[in-house]
C-alpha cells in the first residue's frame, strides 16, 4: 500500500459527485439481469464508487482489528494468575494509546516515505503530512491498480496493525515486568522498529520491490515482528520466580479460563478485519469475490488449527488442553495471514492444522530453553507466523529464497533492534521489578488495586 496524496476538491464538488454516484449505484442495482445482453458491457463503477467502497472497507476492517485491542486483553487477562490482572489490562490500553500516537507523530510516514525510497525518505516520519490529519479526496493508490481510498481510511487501519505488534509482546513478559520501561519499549517499537521492517514490505521498500516477498496481511511483517521484540525481552528479563526449578517445568495456571476463552473469539472475530481489510479494494465484483474468498480461508484455518491442538493434546498427555487449543486456533490465524487469498480451503486446512501442531511442540521447547512466555505469544505468533511466511510457497504466489530473505531481514533486524533497546532500558532505568513485588502481585505493588478485590474475602 502506497501512501496517498490529497486534491484540491470543494466541499459542494465533493457533495456533488457524492450524490452522483450513489442515485448512479441505486440505478444500477435496480437494472433486471435481462438488461444486460450477452453483446453488452456491464457499467464500470466510476472512480467516486471505488473511493466509497475502498474507503469503507479499510473503515470496517480498521473497527474489527481494532476489537482485537480487547481480544490481547482479555486473552492475557486470563491467562495471568490473579494478582498481576489489572497490570495487564493497564498495559493493553496504555500501548495502544501510545501506539496511536507514536505512529501518528513518527511510524505513518516512517512505514510509507514520502517521496522516493530513500534514506531521506525515512526520516519523514519526524514531520506528520497533513494528509494524515485531513481525509479528503479521491486518489490513485498506486499507478498499476484501480485502488481508491481516502488517506484517513489507510491511516486507520494502518494503526491498528502497528498496535497489535505491540500487543504480542505485552503477554509473553506478563507477571515481572515494570510497567514504564514496558510502554516506553512499546513507544520505540511502534513508532520506530515496526515502521521501519514494515515499510521494507509494505512501504514500497526493497523486499516488495527487489526481492519478491510476499506477505500479504502481515505473517512476518505483524506477527513474527512482534514474537521477535517478545523473545528479545523474554531473553533479557528472564524467567518467572519459580517458574524453572530443580530441572523441571512448574506450571502457573491462569486465573480465568472463560475470559481467555472470549479473548481467542475475539481474536478470532477482528481477523476477518486483519485478513479481509489486507485485500485493500472492494470496488469492484472480483475484489468483493476476493474478500469472501479469504474470509472462508481465514476461518477455515482457525477451525482446523483448533482441531489439531485439541487432538494432538489428547494423544500427548491424555487430556485435552484449553490453553493449546485457543492458542492452536490463534496460531491457524497467523498462518493463513501471509496469504489468505490464494489457497483452496483444503490448502487453508491444511496450513492452519500445521500451525496448530506447531503450538504444541514449541511451548514446551522454549520451557526446555528456559525461556519463559506466559501466554505463549512467541511459538504462536512467531513460530507459526515464520510457517505461514513459507507456506505462501505452497501457493506459487512466491519462492522459497524470497520467503526466506524476507523473515531473516524483518525478524533478525527486529530482535537485534529490540534486544539493544532492551539492554539499554535495563541498564538506564531496570525493567524487572523487584523479588518481594513480583510474589506480591503486580497489581498491588505496581498500581495499589487490584482486580478481584473481594476474592478470598468473607
Amino acid at each position: 500500500m502506497t501512501r496517498f496524496k490529497r486534491p484540491d476538491y470543494s466541499q459542494k464538488d465533493k457533495m456533488m459527485k457524492l450524490t452522483k454516484t450513489l442515485l448512479a449505484g441505486a440505478a444500477l442495482s435496480a437494472l433486471p439481469t435481462l438488461g444486460l445482453a450477452q453483446d453488452e458491457v456491464a457499467p464500470v463503477a466510476s472512480d467516486e464508487f471505488v473511493w466509497i467502497m475502498n474507503s469503507l472497507l479499510f473503515l470496517i476492517g480498521g473497527f474489527l482489528v481494532f476489537f482485537m485491542a480487547a481480544g490481547f486483553a482479555m486473552l492475557e487477562g486470563g491467562l495471568v494468575r490473579s494478582k498481576n490482572a489489572t497490570t495487564q489490562m493497564t498495559k493493553n490500553v496504555g500501548l495502544f494509546s501510545i501506539a496511536a500516537i507514536m505512529y501518528w507523530a513518527v511510524g505513518y510516514n516512517l512505514m510509507y516515505p514520502l517521496g522516493d525510497w530513500a534514506i531521506e525518505g525515512w526520516f519523514s516520519g519526524l514531520f506528520p503530512s497533513v494528509g494524515v490529519l485531513e481525509a479528503v479526496g479521491v486518489t490513485l493508490a498506486d499507478a498499476d491498480d484501480a485502488s481508491y481510498a481516502s488517506t484517513g481510511s489507510d491511516y486507520i487501519f494502518q494503526l491498528m496493525f502497528c498496535a497489535a505488534t505491540a500487543s504480542i509482546v505485552s503477554g509473553a513478559l506478563a507477571e515481572r515486568i515494570k510497567l514504564w520501561p514496558f510502554l516506553i519499549f512499546s513507544a520505540i517499537l511502534t513508532g520506530f522498529i515496526y515502521p521501519l521492517t514494515a515499510s521494507w514490505q509494505w512501504g514500497g521498500g526493497w523486499l516488495s520491490e527487489q526481492v519478491g516477498f510476499s506477505d500479504f496481511a502481515g505473517s512476518t511483517v505483524v506477527h513474527a515482528c512482534g514474537a521477535a521484540a517478545a523473545l528479545a525481552g523474554a531473553i533479557v528479563l528472564g524467567p518467572r520466580i519459580g517458574k524453572y526449578k530443580d530441572g523441571r517445568v512448574v506450571p502457573m495456571p491462569g486465573s480465568n479460563l472463560p475470559m481467555a476463552t472470549l479473548g481467542m473469539f475475539i481474536l478470532w472475530l477482528g481477523w476477518f478485519g486483519f485478513n479481509g481489510g489486507s485485500q485493500l479494494a472492494m470496488g469492484s465484483v472480483g475484489d468483493i469475490a476476493d474478500v469472501s474468498r479469504i474470509f472462508s480461508n481465514t476461518n477455515m484455518a482457525a477451525a482446523a488449527g483448533a482441531v489439531a491442538a485439541l487432538i494432538l493434546t489428547q494423544i500427548m498427555y491424555g487430556k485435552v488442553d484449553l490453553t493449546m487449543v485457543l492458542n492452536g486456533a490463534l496460531a491457524g490465524l497467523v498462518s493463513i495471514t501471509a496469504e489468505p487469498l490464494a489457497p483452496s480451503l483444503f490448502l487453508a486446512l491444511i496450513i492452519g492444522a500445521v500451525g496448530g501442531v506447531i503450538v504444541v511442540f514449541t511451548v514446551p521447547l522454549l520451557d526446555k530453553l528456559k525461556i519463559d512466555d506466559v501466554v505463549g505469544a512467541i511459538p504462536v505468533h512467531g513460530f507459526a507466523g515464520i510457517w505461514g511466511t513459507f507456506a505462501v510457497v505452497l501457493t506459487g504466489t512466491s519462492t522459497v529464497g524470497a520467503q526466506v530473505t524476507g523473515m531473516v531481514a524483518i525478524i533478525g533486524a527486529t530482535f537485534v533492534l529490540s534486544l539493544i533497546f532492551w539492554f539499554i532500558l535495563k541498564a538506564v532505568m531496570g525493567i524487572r521489578v523487584s523479588e518481594e513485588a513480583e510474589i506480591q502481585g503486580l497489581d498491588t505493588a505496581e498500581l495499589g488495586m487490584e482486580a478481584y478485590p473481594e476474592f478470598g474475602k468473607g
